[in-house]
Order: structure tokens, then sequence, then C-alpha cells
């Protein structure tokens, strides 16, 4: 199993303590909506064969007080007809997919927020 890092900073949810609080009840609930809209997207990417899915590891304040950043660790299998990961591939998917970075789901994206680290 290999892994790779989303970020992206969504604009209509604003940051408070208990997003920052990994056993919240506001924690929880938006990890899971979180986690249900990337993995939906990257099932449709070309690594969705391989992919096994992702995990919030934690929620940040943003430049501006309503925006929050969200951290992903994904997972996927490293199999011999994948060839490399390609992370600019994967980028250019999820930025198509989510019109431009402009929305996922009900949120609105910061438009150059989206980084993918593989």
């Amino acid at each position: 199993i290999e892994q790779f890092k989303l970020n992206f900073t969504i604009t209509n949810l604003r940051f408070t303590t208990d997003l920052g609080t990994p056993n919240s009840a506001k924690f929880s609930s938006t990890r899971r909506i979180m986690q249900h809209y990337i993995d939906s997207l990257l099932q449709k990417s070309s690594i969705g064969p391989y992919f096994t899915g992702c995990k919030v590891v934690g929620f940040r304040s943003g430049r501006d007080r309503d925006h929050t950043g969200v951290d992903i660790v994904c997972s996927y299998k490293n199999n011999a007809s994948l060839a490399k990961f390609d992370r600019e591939k994967v980028y250019r998917e999820l930025s198509t997919m989510t019109d431009g970075v402009t929305t996922l789901g009900h949120y609105s994206l910061e438009k150059n927020s989206l980084y993918v680290n593989g």
C-alpha cells in the first residue's frame, strides 16, 4: 500500500476549535462528508482501480476566518499495471472534477489551493 497527501482550502466553512479537535462531533461529521466526496472522485480517477481510501488527518484555520484548510492522506495498492503514481495526472483529474478547483459537493474551494503530494 502506498500513500499520497491532498491539501486544499474550503472557503465556505469557518474554522472553529471543534474542527481542530479530532474527537469532537463537528470534526467527525465533517471528516465523514469530506472523505465521502474525495473517495468518490478518486474512485473515478486514473488510480480508481487501485484506490483503497482516504482519511482526513486534520482541519486547520485558513488565511480568512471563513476558510478551513483540509489535510488528507489517501492510499492505493501499488500495482505493476499502475506504473508510477502520477501526481500531476491525479491533480489534473481532481481539478477537472471540482470545476477547476472551485467546488466539492456543497463546499466552495479556494481556486489555487489544491496540492497533491505523491
